[in-house]
């Protein structure tokens, strides 16, 4: 009865916090708390200043991202690009198996020294040794399956890069919410890119970024309707029927 109570009173508690949203739009998640906030707020490592760049700032024709010919890519902490994700995939298996298998075997010691003659006289009527062991089995198998499913999401999206790895990879989060009446979109990317793999435009495309988590949703009224309510899912979960 006291496990009942708490069950109860947790699924009020989860109501009561769901009735708190009702009439009001979802709130955008706070930019401050992404990583793309931190890593254009604070410093990163402090590059060697050497010959090289002394002779680059006086000249007219350096490669300095403001002067007329310098590469104005991303490609330090801070920085920001776009990300182009274009993926349409389409995918078709069908597989059919089947395994037919029958098997017979059997074991008899009809002559051993006298022996089976003797322990038939001792069994009971119909008994008998000469056929020991007798096994007989069948197995039939059928087996058939299909998957098919085709994806299309074109978007383009900003990303900063929060973090300059070791071998010179860098790690990109990026982020956006769009709110339509009571429906927020949400988009998230992020993965690890190579420098030369960013286009002149300061543009990549998905399928250069390793390790690529894509996340497209939302959250409102409408996501919410679509989902089931607690109790179901958790009585989806505990009931073994």
């Amino acid at each position: 009865m006291k496990y009942r109570l708490i069950l109860i009173a947790a699924l009020m508690l989860a109501g009561c916090e769901r009735l708190e949203n009702v009439g009001k739009a979802p709130a955008f998640t706070p930019v401050e708390s992404g990583n793309e906030y931190y890593a254009m707020t604070t410093a990163g490592m402090p590059l060697t200043t050497g010959p090289r760049q002394i002779t680059d700032g006086a000249s007219l024709w350096s490669g300095a991202r403001g002067s007329l010919l310098g590469d104005r890519r991303a490609g330090q902490r801070g920085d920001i690009m776009t990300v182009v994700i274009e993926i349409n995939d389409k995918a078709e298996i069908s597989n059919s198996t089947g395994r037919s298998r029958s098997s017979s075997n059997a074991m008899g010691v009809p002559h051993l020294l006298g022996i089976p003659q003797r322990l038939d006289a001792r069994l009971p009527a119909g008994a008998s040794m000469a056929n020991a062991v007798g096994t007989n089995s069948s197995s039939d198998y059928q087996g058939d399956g299909s998957v098919a499913r085709k994806e299309k999401l074109t978007l383009r999206v900003a990303a900063t890069i929060v973090e300059t790895l070791p071998n010179g990879v860098l790690r990109i989060h990026g982020s956006q919410e769009v709110r339509v009446n009571f429906e927020v979109r949400e988009l998230i990317v992020q993965g690890f890119v190579r420098p030369e793999d960013i286009s002149r435009q300061n543009e990549i495309t998905y399928d250069k970024i390793a390790g690529a988590r894509i996340s497209y949703g939302g959250r409102g009224q409408i996501t919410d309707v679509q989902q089931p309510r607690i109790g179901s899912q958790v009585a989806d979960i505990i009931l073994p029927f």
